[in-house]
């Protein structure tokens, strides 16, 4: 089951239809959807996130917690609607876009997808760029 939670308002409400569309994305990976929890929350709450877990005293849009066990994807994903706002303006993009392309980004990283790599970074991209074309072909 997905959830959106929110520590921080959002100017975005997820939809049916971007619960859908992430659970596509995770079976068009062979995966299974299990329980995953999008948590949006601002800055101060994702740099003590980020200190207490990752031991990183930096700011970022997207810390995600796996808890996927063989198939079946399960976590909690973090994200930051300031560090949002920020890259959205920083790339020329819609906080919109920005923030589906982080929905997307944290469930790829528990569909298995890492970006640490400057190779394993150009195929998150692309994983990324198909899953936000199916959003579109979603019809409720």
């Amino acid at each position: 089951m997905v959830t959106f939670e929110y520590i921080l308002e959002s100017p975005f409400k997820p939809t049916v239809k971007h619960k859908v569309w992430l659970q596509r994305v995770i079976r068009n990976e062979g995966k299974t959807p299990g329980n995953i929890a999008y948590i949006f929350c601002g800055d101060d709450y994702m740099l003590e996130r980020n200190n207490t877990f990752l031991c990183h005293d930096t700011y970022t849009d997207i810390i995600t917690f796996d808890e996927c066990v063989g198939d079946i994807v399960s976590g909690s994903i973090l994200i930051s609607l300031d560090r949002i706002a920020e890259n959205a303006n920083i790339f020329g993009s819609t906080f919109e876009k920005e923030l589906m392309r982080v929905l997307v980004h944290g469930t790829l990283h528990l569909c298995g997808y890492k970006d640490k790599s400057d190779d394993e970074s150009v195929l998150m991209r692309k994983k990324e760029n198909e899953a936000l074309s199916l959003f579109a072909d979603i019809i409720l």
